[in-house]
């Protein structure tokens, strides 16, 4: 009989510990939702234009990216006079990339692999909670100190069983960190992104700068956001594959 209590005494004392861990998860997306400006508001963004500047060796470089959110999405980035596109639109994707970036001038498809990293660019907002309308199992894994400051962990495991690792600042209940592995060509790379700089645009929070490994070898990058303009009108010709001169 003691050993029957004693079983069910360590069952209990599990499923407490996993309502108490699922609340603890629970509590710090609603937490990060809020710091974020709030579910009601972002549930109103259809559209954004982002415009960000950067440096790798000694040139910079202006992107623009247009998101009609959640359906297609569309970047520009310009680099000596050469203009690099690409566009994403559901499970289709196609670019132009100039000579001096490896491709023909020439609209192209972009390869499959491309699509699928590139996808969640059609998205805004918070990494952690578009994983979770996804239907991305999240877990609260620790409790850690980045950089001098405290965060909780949140692993992110997707329904493809890709995992992620979103680092949310315990005082300000923001995203610092997210970390996941891409897989390209069948070569799997480490990415890690460091985000800073946090500003409202109209009551939304955004991260104005954003810092990760140089992708010319040696270091680091950091991109800074020059400006959003939220609900833009956004023509549907511009995610258009064009035909080829």
């Amino acid at each position: 009989m003691k050993k029957i209590v004693f079983l069910w005494a360590i069952v209990a004392l599990s499923v407490s510990s996993f309502v108490v861990s699922a609340q603890t998860v629970d509590e710090i997306l609603a937490k990060h939702q809020e710091a974020m400006g709030g579910a009601e508001k972002w549930s109103k963004v259809k559209s954004v234009i982002q415009n960000t500047k950067f440096t790798i060796q000694g040139m910079e470089i202006q992107s623009k990216a247009s998101i009609l959110v959640g359906k297609a999405f569309r970047s520009e980035i310009d680099v000596m006079g050469n203009k690099m596109v690409q566009v994403i639109q559901g499970e289709n994707g196609w670019w132009i990339r100039p000579q001096m970036m490896g491709g023909s001038g020439e609209p192209e498809d972009m390869p499959k692999e491309m699509i699928k990293v590139s996808k969640n660019q059609e998205s805004v907002g918070s990494l952690l909670l578009t994983a979770k309308l996804e239907g991305s199992k999240i877990d609260l894994v620790n409790k850690e100190k980045l950089d001098g400051a405290d965060v909780y962990v949140c692993q992110i495991t997707k329904k493809d069983g890709e995992v992620a690792t979103a680092y949310v600042s315990a005082s300000t209940h923001l995203i610092l960190k997210f970390a996941t592995k891409v897989n390209l060509g069948g070569q799997v790379m480490d990415t890690e992104l460091k985000f800073s700089n946090y500003k409202a645009v109209d009551g939304l929070y955004f991260p104005f700068s954003m810092e990760t490994a140089n992708p010319m070898g040696g270091g680091t990058m950091q991109v800074d956001t020059t400006s959003i303009e939220i609900n833009p009108t956004l023509e549907a010709a511009i995610f258009v594959k064009p035909v080829k001169k």
